[in-house]
């Protein structure tokens, strides 16, 4: 029983090994189609422990062996019955070896050996997604560090949000340091207070960049007292936050944006970053958005505008409000399902944002898209496929309507823009999933050697 796991990274051992040691590690190899969050991440490889949080209010607790610990070698961790009795006994005990050896000068094989009562076939869906998440942060951070972008600090706003949390893990793995601007009192050395109305003059001391990403959710049935909410959020703090970043001359801004930009249907118009703004509130929100922007693009900082398509993860957004209903087989299209989809999975996202703070060419508008929008048709037969239900149920469009109100309806679940990334495919940007089959299978662990 367990699973033995390899695969070989294109980078020296110790640049591996060293990726595994710092914060955010955890919660980047964590498969987010598991109903598992992590809770603490383990202070030291050599002696410490991480916690996940499971479902029911039960913990899983991996406590490192100090003598098995030889960096940058091997490390491992352990769970047992006796250390955490609440887990289900089926599952223990676990110990998992993580080695590392050395291919050649330039690359390295990783092994994740696991000896548990679980079947390897259980198991391999997971250990498939961390070496894919595995090589492909730190193919992101190799093309940061050749340009130059290495140990830099880094502010953000809506840190605990589905994009902030896996940015921030991002991040600190690539070894950078991350200052959360948030709300509350600072509860950990890594937070500063941030007051959207009046942040402090020195808010943004010693930053070498800042990522905006802060704001009201967008979803929700389109009232005057939803939609004030939603551009209060936004247009006022973003002003704010440009105007600090100017006296501070922090080098780059990247400040979110949405597609919504374009408007709610622009038929078969192929729309890239010169495309004229479109009509309705997303629209008029957006331009006054990005507008609140200029105080720090006039100043000097290179202002990047991160206009975000529909963001695929099983932890938020509309994936996770899809999945179980394909699941259940109660998925379908949207109407006549024509409407264009301009996606992008989590993970392109997250190498976004990061291009934008170490590409200097890039500045003002930047699609945040995969180059392969799809009819809504197309999306729900693939997401259907992947997850083995028939698709057979198309919602009428009066059911959103009823949700989300005829003119939330209109922008948001019958929206049709075919958005492209042009600046990006410009720049020669790789992305992770161009199409949008693969990326949902690697995003809900069903890809096609495992299904």
């Amino acid at each position: 029983m367990g699973i033995e796991y390899a695969s070989v990274i294109d980078l020296p051992r110790s640049e591996v090994f060293a990726w595994h040691a710092r914060p955010g590690a955890l919660t980047r190899l964590a498969p987010p189609w598991q109903p598992v969050s992590p809770r603490a991440e383990s202070g030291s490889l050599s002696d410490g422990q991480a916690v996940l949080g499971l479902p029911g209010g039960l913990r899983w607790v991996a406590r490192h062996d100090p003598e098995e610990y030889d960096p940058p070698h091997r490390f491992v961790d352990a769970v047992t019955v006796d250390g955490i009795g609440s887990l289900p006994a089926g599952l223990l005990p676990w110990r998992h070896t993580h080695d590392f050896e050395v291919v050649d000068e330039r690359h390295t094989r990783v092994v994740d050996q696991v000896d548990a009562p679980v079947p390897a076939t259980v198991l391999r869906p997971m250990f498939a997604y961390r070496h894919r998440q595995l090589a492909d942060d730190l193919a992101a951070h190799a093309r940061a560090t050749r340009a130059g972008f290495v140990s830099k600090t880094i502010a953000v706003t809506g840190s605990s949000g589905l994009v902030g949390s896996a940015l921030t893990a991002f991040l600190t793995t690539g070894g950078h340091r991350v200052v959360r601007l948030v709300r509350h009192p600072p509860r950990a050395a890594d937070e500063r207070h941030w007051d959207p109305a009046d942040p402090a003059p020195g808010l943004l001391d010693g930053v070498d960049a800042l990522v905006h990403l802060a704001g009201a959710s967008i979803a929700g049935r389109f009232t005057e007292r939803h939609k004030r909410a939603v551009a209060d959020s936004r247009i006022g703090p973003t002003r704010k936050l440009a105007e600090v970043a100017a006296r501070a001359a922090v080098p780059v801004f990247a400040s979110a944006s949405a597609i919504g930009y374009y408007g709610s249907d622009r038929g078969d118009e192929t729309l890239s970053e010169r495309a004229s703004r479109g009509d309705g509130f997303l629209a008029d929100l957006v331009d006054s958005w990005e507008a609140a922007s200029a105080p720090a693009a006039e100043s000097g900082v290179r202002v990047v505008r991160v206009r975000t398509g529909i963001v695929q993860s099983p932890r938020g957004g509309t994936l996770r409000l899809l999945r179980p209903l394909f699941t259940a087989g109660l998925g379908g299209r949207i109407g006549d399902g024509r409407q264009w989809l301009s996606w992008i999975g989590i993970d392109d996202l997250i190498d976004v944002y990061y291009r934008a703070l170490w590409d200097t060419t890039l500045s003002g508008p930047v699609n945040a898209v995969a180059p392969q929008p799809v009819r809504n048709a197309e999306y729900t037969k693939v997401l259907a496929a992947v997850l083995h239900r028939p698709a057979l149920l198309p919602v009428p469009r009066l059911g959103p309507a009823l949700l989300l109100g005829r003119e939330g309806n209109r922008e948001l679940a019958s929206a049709s823009q075919r958005v492209v990334p042009t600046r990006l495919t410009q720049a020669g940007h790789q992305f992770r999933a161009p199409t949008v089959e693969p990326a949902l299978r690697h995003l809900l662990g069903r890809s096609t050697s495992d299904q």
